[in-house]
Order: structure tokens, then C-alpha cells, then sequence
């Protein structure tokens, strides 16, 4: 089992690249806000889990182990794969998606495909517990998430609209200022 892979990106597929390292090249599933960043010919050094099934062994990559570790999480969820975790956590960081668990707000994860109302439900109950003792830490999804729909429909990417509101300082808490915030940091 792999835990982690450093080298030279080859190859950047829709929803993966390929890793070479030692003369190997490793097919890497990444989540899409991770993929955009990255550039064939970079040097990357990912943390890995090895998913493992009768007929295929596929690799999802992250660079923080935390992220790695919120992934296995997911896992444990009935009915969430790897591709339905990658999809849900690339909605927002890893606190913001934990903070929508912690405040039971299914919403947020009903935007994944392949997540409906009950699985999105099922997160939140066999999770909840899990995180109670982070719930502080947390910011509010909700506010986050419609900030990021609102953002789109004002045309800008998702990749965009994350970047931007990871600046919004954590003292904007109402949707309105903190799309206020984005739109001026736009505009300079």
C-alpha cells in the first residue's frame, strides 16, 4: 500500500495526472480544485490512499495529510465511494465541509452528482459525532456555500469563487458582505 508519491507530473488527464517517479508512472486521482493548480512538468509530492477492488487498485492524491485523512473519513459513510468523497470535497476546504456536517446541512452536499438528499443525510449522521469536539473551529458553510453559488451565477469559475473567498476575512460572516468583499477584491 502507498502512502505517499513525490515526483514529476508527465501527463494531466480531466480528473487525474500521471506521477512519474523512479522511472514509474503513477495514475493519480486529485480533487479538481488540486488539478487546476497544477502543471505537467512540476515536481509534486502528494500523500496517497490506495483503494483496492477485485478488479482495479486506484490512487487519490492530496497534499495535505488532513485532506487524506477527511477522505478515509468519508469512505466510512455508507454508499460514499472515492469519487463521490473527491466530488464532496471539492466543494469547499475541509472545514467548511466538516462545519455543514456539524451543523446538519445536507444542501451543501447535494450539489455533488451522484449525492442525493438520503446519502447527504447519512453523512451527516454517521459523521456528526466524529467531529463535535472541532465544531468551533469551524466557519459556517452555508453562508460559504451560497456565497460560492452567488459567485457563479455572476459568471466567475468555482475554482474562482473558492480562491477569492478563502481572503474574506473571518469576521464577514453575511453573504451579502462577503460577496461585497470578493466582488471589490475583483476589481483592484
Amino acid at each position: 500500500m502507498l502512502g505517499s508519491i513525490k515526483g514529476k507530473i508527465s501527463h494531466k488527464a480531466v480528473n487525474y495526472i500521471i506521477l512519474e517517479t523512479s522511472g514509474v508512472g503513477y495514475k493519480v486521482f486529485v480533487t479538481p480544485v488540486l488539478h487546476v493548480s497544477l502543471k505537467t512538468g512540476q515536481e509534486l509530492s502528494l500523500v496517497i490512499h490506495t483503494y483496492v477492488r477485485e478488479d482495479q487498485i486506484t490512487l487519490y492524491g492530496f497534499e495535505k495529510l488532513a485532506e487524506l485523512e477527511f477522505f478515509e473519513l468519508l469512505l466510512t459513510v455508507s454508499g460514499v465511494g472515492p469519487k463521490s468523497a473527491l466530488g464532496i470535497m471539492s466543494l469547499a476546504s475541509v472545514d467548511m465541509i466538516k462545519s455543514a456536517i456539524v451543523s446538519e446541512d445536507p444542501s451543501v452536499f447535494t450539489k455533488v452528482s451522484g449525492i442525493g438528499r438520503k446519502t447527504a443525510e447519512r453523512v451527516i449522521i454517521e459523521l456528526k459525532d466524529k467531529l463535535k469536539g472541532e465544531a468551533d473551529k469551524m466557519p459556517v458553510a452555508r453562508e460559504h456555500s451560497d456565497a460560492v453559488d452567488a459567485l457563479l451565477a455572476l459568471g466567475y469559475s468555482q475554482q474562482q469563487a473558492r480562491e477569492a473567498l478563502k481572503a474574506v476575512p473571518n469576521e464577514i460572516t453575511k453573504l451579502q458582505d462577503k460577496v461585497r468583499f470578493v466582488l471589490k477584491s475583483f476589481s483592484k
